[in-house]
Formats: C-alpha cells, sequence, structure tokens
C-alpha cells in the first residue's frame, strides 16, 4: 500500500509540474504573441512533421531490433515484430504512468516470445545505461560547443533578475563561472558527507546507475556484433536529432537556424522528458527557451509552436503505433487462450 501511494505521489508531482510549467508559459503571454503563435501553426509545412513521426517509427523499430541483439547471448531469438511491439507499448505506458515502461515492454515480450520478465528486465537496465551514456556525452559536447550562446542567455536574461542582490558579481563568462562554482560546491558537499550519501537510498541509486552502465560497457563484448551494436545505438539517437531537425525545417523562423540547434534542443529537451511525464508541459518551453538562444524571439511565436509541434509528433506517434501495438498483442493472447482448451482435448 506504501509503495503505491508513494509512485501514485510521484506521478502526481510530476504531471502537477508539467501542468504549472504550461501555466507559467501562458499566463504572461499578451494578445500579440497569441496571435504570432497561432499564425506559426497556421503556416507550418506539416509534411516536415509527417516525415518527422515516420523517423520517429524508425528509430524505434532499430530499438526493437538492438534490444535483441541483447537477448541472444541469454540463447533467446524473439522476433524484431515481438521486440517492436513490446518497445511500443513500453513507451505508450510511460505517458499515463511514468518509469512503468520497462516492466510493460517485459510483459509484453513474455506474452510474445516466452522470455521471463527477469532476463528480459535486465537487458533494458543495460539498453537504457548506454543511452543515458550517450546522452551526457551529447550534453557535454553541446555545453562546450554552444558556450557562448548559454553564457549571454545568462547575462540577458538570468542575471538581470537578480542584479540587484548581487552587483558584486562579474558578468564576463558569467555562465562559465556560475558552472564552476556550482560544480565545487557540489564536490565540497560530496566530499564532506560521502559516507552518508553513500549510504542514503539516493547513494545506492546513483551506485546502481554507474555499475549498470559499466555492466552495460561490458556486455557489449558478450555481442555476436558489437560493432554493429554499437552502431545501431548511435543511430537511434541519429534518428531522434533527425526527428527534431525535421520539425524545425516545418516553420520559415527556424528552418534555416543550422543543424547545431538541432542538436541544442534535441539534449535540453530531453531534459523536459526526463522530469514530467513525457515531457507535458516542460519540453516546448525548454525547446522555446532554447531557440531563444539562437534569435526566435518569444514575440514571434515560433519557439513555443515549434515546442509544441515537435512534443505533439513525438507525442501522437507513440499514442497512435502504441495504441495499436497494444491491440495486436492483446488479439495474440486471446487467440492463445481460445486455443488452449482445444490443445487439451
Amino acid at each position: 500500500m506504501k509503495k503505491q501511494l508513494l509512485s501514485f505521489t510521484k506521478i502526481s508531482i510530476a504531471l502537477g509540474l508539467g501542468l504549472l510549467v504550461i501555466w507559467l508559459s501562458v499566463r504572461n503571454i499578451t494578445p500579440e504573441q497569441e496571435v504570432s503563435i497561432f499564425t506559426s501553426f497556421k503556416i507550418a509545412n506539416y509534411w516536415w512533421v509527417i516525415l518527422s513521426i515516420l523517423v520517429g517509427i524508425m528509430s524505434h523499430l532499430i530499438r526493437a531490433i538492438r534490444w535483441k541483439m541483447l537477448l541472444e547471448p541469454m540463447g533467446y531469438s524473439p522476433s524484431t515484430w515481438s521486440t517492436f511491439l513490446a518497445v511500443m507499448v513500453g513507451y505508450f505506458t510511460n505517458l499515463g504512468i511514468p518509469r512503468s515502461g520497462e516492466v510493460a515492454r517485459c510483459s509484453v515480450l513474455y506474452k510474445e516470445a516466452k522470455i521471463p520478465v527477469d532476463k528480459s528486465f535486465g537487458t533494458v537496465i543495460i539498453e537504457r545505461s548506454i543511452d543515458m551514456l550517450i546522452f551526457f556525452s551529447l550534453f557535454f559536447i553541446t555545453i562546450t560547443t554552444q558556450y557562448k550562446y548559454l553564457d549571454h542567455y545568462v547575462q540577458t536574461q538570468i542575471y538581470p533578475k537578480i542584479h540587484e542582490k548581487f552587483d558584486f558579481i562579474p558578468t564576463e563568462h558569467l555562465f562559465g563561472n556560475t558552472a564552476l562554482a556550482l560544480f565545487g560546491l557540489f564536490a565540497f558537499v560530496f566530499f564532506i558527507f560521502r559516507k552518508r550519501i553513500f549510504a542514503s537510498a539516493f547513494g545506492v541509486k546513483l551506485i546502481k546507475l554507474f555499475s549498470g552502465v559499466w555492466e552495460g560497457l561490458k556486455s557489449i563484448s558478450k555481442i555476436k556484433q558489437p560493432i554493429l551494436f554499437i552502431i545501431y545505438s548511435i543511430g537511434i539517437w541519429v534518428l531522434y536529432y533527425l526527428m527534431i531537425y525535421l520539425c524545425l525545417l516545418s516553420l520559415p523562423d527556424t528552418a534555416s537556424l543550422g543543424l547545431v540547434v538541432g542538436l541544442s534542443v534535441l539534449v535540453i529537451g530531453s531534459i523536459g522528458i526526463m522530469v514530467t511525464p513525457g515531457g507535458i508541459g516542460l519540453y516546448p518551453v525548454l525547446v522555446a527557451e532554447t531557440l531563444f538562444l539562437y534569435g526566435i524571439t518569444k514575440e514571434s511565436g515560433s519557439g513555443i509552436a515549434i515546442g509544441w509541434i515537435t512534443w505533439s509528433a513525438q507525442t501522437i506517434m507513440i499514442i497512435i503505433v502504441g495504441a495499436i501495438s497494444l491491440l495486436i498483442v492483446s488479439s495474440h493472447s486471446k487467440k492463445k487462450n481460445v486455443a488452449l482448451p482445444e490443445d487439451k482435448k
């Protein structure tokens, strides 16, 4: 009962945060901005968005193929169709109940291919660990290559709001100095309280995360085609990036921003998906703020519009393909249940 209550509380807080972000982002919108936003939605070329959705489906197909490669060393050879159905049901479930997708996809795979949940769940943890490693690599690349934009954003958008109380802080390299100060503070606190941190529930989870990443890297050597596995892993994120970039092409204001902007949107937007269920509320806002770094003003409405267009494309794709996958899995289960009495005769 306590676990269910805790799970419900976490979901409510995450969903509440997403709704709060939506409210905060729209409460100060002027009538002129409303017109600009709706105009952006009207003039958007949705053929690019449809192409983005198809690319998204392709990324999930590659994820299903990659998952198969992790299962094969354990002696299991499910069909790509089975793993794809499981992956899509997992994403579909995650929209309603955050963090439930991993268990859901393993349960589907058990129904489809009779692979024990505990066995397949271990491979999902490995898969997620590798994805996190790629994400943090992209995050580091984005921060270092886009430093001047981030520094300018902090100086013009954040620092003026706290200038009255912190006017002694030099504005030169403000973003870098702030990041270094926070890192130094974190390192100091971690060093002083390291024993308590490692003994806490958070510390245990952190250790599991890093050990999972390490185990994931070691498991690649057991795969028949490790190079192909790495190519698939990188390919998934390339397709994620392409989804974003295609959506940027749908509006005139964002179509000419360039390839690097797509990477920034991918990385910052991914943070929104990690924090709120399916990125609701937070993802579009983070995308709009990211595009603001590159000159897409809030008055133009294009930043907010692209944020919602990109989020909607991903969400609609998961809802449609995920729901169809769930129906297919359910129909398979019904057929097996009907066939069972006949086999006993």
